[in-house]
This record gives C-alpha cells, sequence and structure tokens, in this order.
C-alpha cells in the first residue's frame, strides 16, 4: 500500500524503460488497485506484464470493497499475488481460502503467485519443513492438477522487511523442499518446470547468488521494487547481464 497514482505511473514508466533491453527473464509489476488501469495502459505494449497484489475468491455478490477476478481480468492482468505473508498474518488468510483464491484465478484464466513461508519463532523452532509442507498441501493440494500452473513464492517471513536476507544456500534449502512437495502433487517433470520465487529483502546486492541457486527462479520483491534503478538492476542480475 504504497504510492499514489501518479508515482506507481512515473514507477512503471521508469521500470518500462530500464529493463526494455533486458532479455532472458519476465518482469512483472503488481501496483495497488487503484494504479491498476493507468500502469496496465502504459506497459499494454511493452516487456513489462501486469499482476495484482490480491483478490477475492468469489466472482461477485455482497462483498462491499472487494475486488474480484473478472475485474482483474478486465483491466488485463496477468498474475495475481495470493497468500502474501501480509494477507496471511494481517488479515488472517489461511490456506483453504488461499486455495480458493488461487483456484478462481486460474479459472479467471491468470496466473496465481501463491506465497508459502515461515515465521522467525517456527524457523528458531526448526518447524520450517513442517510449515512449508502444510501450507504447500493446503494452498496448492485442492487445485489438483492444476497445482502446476501456479507460480510459487516462498518468503521468510522473519527475512521480510527486516534487512535480513536468507542465505543462498537457506534460500536453495527451502526451494529444493518446497518443489519435493511440489512433485508429490503434480509429479517430478511438472514440478521442475514451475517457477519457484524467493521473496525476502531482495537486494541488488545478493540477488545475484541467490539465483544461481538451482531452485531460485526469479525473485518477489518488495521494498526494493519502490525505486526504479535498484528494482531495474535486480532484474539485470537475474537475467545474468
Amino acid at each position: 500500500m504504497n504510492g499514489r497514482v501518479g508515482a506507481a505511473i512515473e514507477l512503471a514508466a521508469e521500470v518500462k524503460t530500464g529493463a526494455a533491453e533486458i532479455e532472458g527473464v519476465e518482469v512483472v509489476v503488481c501496483p495497488p488497485f487503484t494504479a491498476l488501469k493507468p500502469v496496465g495502459d502504459l506497459i499494454r505494449y511493452g516487456r513489462l506484464r501486469l499482476g495484482a497484489q490480491n483478490v477475492h475468491a468469489e466472482p461477485d455478490g455482497a462483498f462491499t470493497g472487494e475486488v474480484s477476478v473478472g475485474m482483474l481480468a478486465d483491466l488485463a492482468c496477468a498474475y495475481v499475488i495470493v497468500g502474501h505473508s501480509e494477507r496471511r498474518s494481517q488479515f488472517h488468510e489461511d490456506d483453504a481460502l488461499v486455495s480458493r483464491k488461487a483456484a478462481a484465478v486460474l479459472t479467471g484464466g491468470m496466473r496465481p503467485i501463491v506465497c508459502v513461508g515461515e515465521s522467525l519463532a517456527e524457523r528458531e523452532a526448526g518447524r520450517t519443513e513442517e510449515v512449508l509442507r502444510r501450507q504447500v498441501a493446503g494452498s496448492l493440494g485442492p487445485l489438483g492438477a492444476r497445482a502446476s500452473e501456479v507460480v510459487l513464492a516462498y518468503e521468510p517471513v522473519w527475512a521480510i522487511g527486516t534487512g535480513r536476507t536468507a542465505t543462498p544456500e537457506q534460500a536453495q534449502a527451502a526451494h529444493a523442499f518446497l518443489r519435493a512437495r511440489l512433485a508429490e502433487l503434480v509429479g517430478g517433470e511438472r514440478a521442475s518446470a514451475i517457477r519457484i520465487l524467493y521473496g525476502g529483502s531482495v537486494q541488488p546486492a545478493k540477488v545475484g547468488e541467490l539465483a544461481r541457486q538451482p531452485d531460485v527462479d526469479g525473485g518477489l520483491v518488495g521494498g526494493a521494487s519502490l525505486v526504479a534503478a535498484t528494482f531495474v538492476d535486480i532484474v539485470r542480475i537475474v537475467a545474468g547481464g
């Protein structure tokens, strides 16, 4: 929940220009709901893709203030983030609701970016794999074969907005564990094709080594995406340029 429409347009324009010549990666921008239309219009004929930060699970109805999949499809969104750690912690969204949202996004012809991750207390208690197993089963399990169509994002909650970043070894271990759980759901071949993003204080200084890990397929960038030059640097590094 950062920036007004004018700021969002300016930021997207700078990212569009800065990333125009970077090949080999897909770049998605997810502005606030109020800026989706103007940002979408700005990037419509470029290389950037449009995403939303959240969605309601129902197609329509008496849900005042909510935004449906159909509304996002009208704006040509290609991706929708669901189950972000802030939605889980601050708005008490559980795995069942995240799964319903992901299913709605898929039905609407878009791709969900499904977020999972453990808190600091859970990691310190040695429960990382337990938490990730539960979240994958609850958030993706009900999707059946369509789970292969999602993008998964690993968010170590303890590293979000704290300046702390998981070490490359920690990130790889979590991503490898997640891919193994995906293989149980959809088979090894499909699981190997699912993108698993790392999201936890992603910064240019550290993203290169993270991106070189075999099961880290990109980044879900938070605060660093609010500065166009920083975000473009991250894109360039991940692309290997």
